[in-house]
């Protein structure tokens, strides 16, 4: 037997899963259900996993699964109908592994790619594409808001079109990410601080490893 709001919630995660894929936001089921705090959803949705009704899936935020929902009636002790395993839409706001290379200079060039663990990303952070990150060291790239500590995702691609920002290996030895721009026979690098200079190089000096598609940060 449900509450009259775990009735409530439990369909409408089933009408959002089945509308968008995606899990709605506790913020969202606050305010669906007109609770004054999170925590009240937070023990709704305790309740409902107990009772079989839902479960969190493991390695995806926020992301949950509707096991059975209630029939849509007056009586909230009403039976039960099992949702059938691939009746719902995959959720869409997966948390994915991302190889992890290193560090990355944001300031004058320093080794990067020497090691490979990995960092988990929200899939909704990523477009299409193969990526990977690195985690950003210095601070040249401060007024593009890219800050020392950050993680840069990259998008793996070999080409680049001026003002866009990129990893670019030197000499195939040396990484940095800036804005690449050329200057007639030249390759420039521009960093997003005032108090660096652009990097020139011969275009063979220089290998674009992928674009900047994203920054996580981390706030201890």
């Amino acid at each position: 037997m449900l509450t009259r709001k775990q009735h409530e919630l439990i369909c409408f995660i089933n009408d959002r899963l089945a509308e968008t894929g995606v899990s709605p936001s506790f913020e969202e089921m606050k305010d669906a259900l007109d609770l004054k705090s999170k925590s009240g959803v937070h023990r709704l949705i305790s309740a409902l996993e107990e009772r079989g009704f839902l479960r969190r899936l493991p390695n995806r935020a926020r992301a949950l699964e509707v096991l059975k929902v209630p029939e849509r009636a007056e009586d909230h002790a009403a039976a039960v109908t099992t949702v059938p395993p691939r009746a719902l839409p995959e959720p869409a706001n997966d948390v994915v592994e991302v190889p992890l290379h290193g560090r990355i200079a944001a300031g004058v060039p320093i080794e990067a790619f020497e090691g490979s663990t990995s960092l988990p990303v929200p899939a909704a952070l990523l477009g299409a594409g193969e990526h990977f990150a690195l985690e950003v060291a210095g601070d040249s790239m401060v007024e593009a808001g890219i800050l020392d500590g950050d993680f840069a995702l990259i998008r793996k691609q070999e080409v680049a079109r001026d003002g866009e920002i990129v990893v670019a290996l030197i000499e195939d030895s040396e990484a940095t990410l800036k804005y690449f721009r050329r200057e007639g026979a030249m390759i420039r690098l521009d960093p997003a601080n005032r108090s660096y200079d652009p990097q020139r190089y011969a275009p063979a000096q220089v290998r674009v490893q992928g674009k900047l598609a994203g920054i996580l940060r981390r706030y201890s």
